[in-house]
């Protein structure tokens, strides 16, 4: 049967991406699969192409692409699968690979009795400079969090972060405050130069920014997911499933927390109308997890979670649906920094 490749954003014709073409092609892409994906497949196994789908892509960027297979052993029925291959531009997947094999043979492989797991790492396709892991079941923490039973989930998510912090996972990267407050810095002045309306209060939020940033105890450093939020955990029964580790790194493990509260805070605003909507599953997350890491924790959770905040008034921008809260998310982080009342004089 003819395979189904569905290329929504028309990926082939990224220059600056020229692998995706031949990761599209059904042909090549069942070789290439079929040939890198022994840990798939068994010693005995072969494998069949039945679909392509690209699900994410950023131009220039990055592209996610799922593949629909069928493993075919002798007498046994075909085993239906989807993998899901990853490709960043100037990267060749070893170094995405490597990471996610080893926190998944750090204990968060999918049968362990914990419950909480990361997708299982498969292989690579030098040729289409991609990794591949297993897709997994289930739906995202955003969906649920809201609901009953939300605050639970969030006292396990902290959980989660914690054991990948104490999994002495290597990282070839490091980020620091410094380094936090920099990207900070970055997005703001951008905004500040494109909206001269708002210069002067982006000003004292960076300057309140940076003094917060430097006060925050943050000696310790681990290995930290440092793009930990909702949509980067799946639900599934009473497993939890950690996405993504393209950002990982060695770094204070508040920061993963913080960013995690701060996207919760962001999302409260934006689909509820109100910052404080999900409010207990903030605190059932940070009291767990200073519970966890220690009390010296808990200020440095709640430094990254603002800085969080700070970053997103610039990424509400980028958006066309988000623009609305631009204005809601600056007032925000000038009430929780304690500058409202000197912004308002002066506006």
């Amino acid at each position: 049967m003819p395979v189904r490749v569905e290329d929504p954003f028309g990926v082939a014709a990224d220059g600056a991406m020229p692998s995706l073409a031949a990761a599209l092609d059904p042909g090549e892409a069942e070789r290439q699969l079929q040939r890198r994906l022994p840990r798939l497949t068994g010693e005995d196994g072969s494998l069949r192409l039945e679909a392509i789908r690209v699900r994410r892509y950023k131009p220039a960027r990055r592209c996610m692409i799922e593949y629909d297979v069928a493993v075919e052993r002798p007498d046994a029925q075909p085993e239906p699968a989807t993998v899901i291959g990853k490709v960043r531009v100037h990267r060749f997947g070893k170094s995405g690979f490597r990471v996610l094999d080893s926190v998944w043979n750090a204990g968060f492989q999918a049968d362990n009795g914990d419950g909480i797991s990361v997708p299982e790492p498969l292989g690579t396709v030098s040729t289409f400079r991609m990794w591949i892991q297993r897709k997994v079941p289930g739906v995202p923490a955003t969906e649920l969090l809201a609901g009953q039973g939300g605050e639970r989930l969030g006292i396990r998510i902290a959980e989660a972060a914690h054991k990948l912090h104490r999994a002495g996972v290597p990282a070839e990267r490091r980020h620091t405050m410094a380094d936090e407050l920099r990207i900070l810095d970055e997005r703001l002045s951008s905004l500040a130069s494109g909206k001269p309306a708002l210069a002067e209060r982006i000003d004292r939020l960076l300057d309140a920014c940076r003094r917060l940033g430097e006060a925050a105890a943050t000696g310790v450093r681990c290995g930290i997911h440092r793009d930990f939020y909702a949509d980067q955990v799946i639900v599934h029964g009473s497993r939890l499933y950690l996405l993504d580790f393209d950002l990982y790194c060695e770094g204070h493990p508040a920061l993963d927390i913080g960013n995690f509260v701060g996207h919760v805070t962001e999302l409260s605003l934006r689909t509820l109308g109100d910052p404080a909507a999900l409010a207990a599953v903030e605190a059932a997350i940070e009291e767990r997890f200073v519970e966890l890491s220690g009390p010296a924790a808990r200020s440095a959770v709640r430094a990254y979670a603002i800085l969080t905040l700070a970053r997103h008034v610039q990424l509400s921008t980028l958006f066309a649906e988000r623009r609305p809260y631009t204005g809601a998310l600056l007032e925000l982080c000038e009430e929780r920094l304690g500058i409202t009342g000197r912004a308002r004089a002066r506006s």
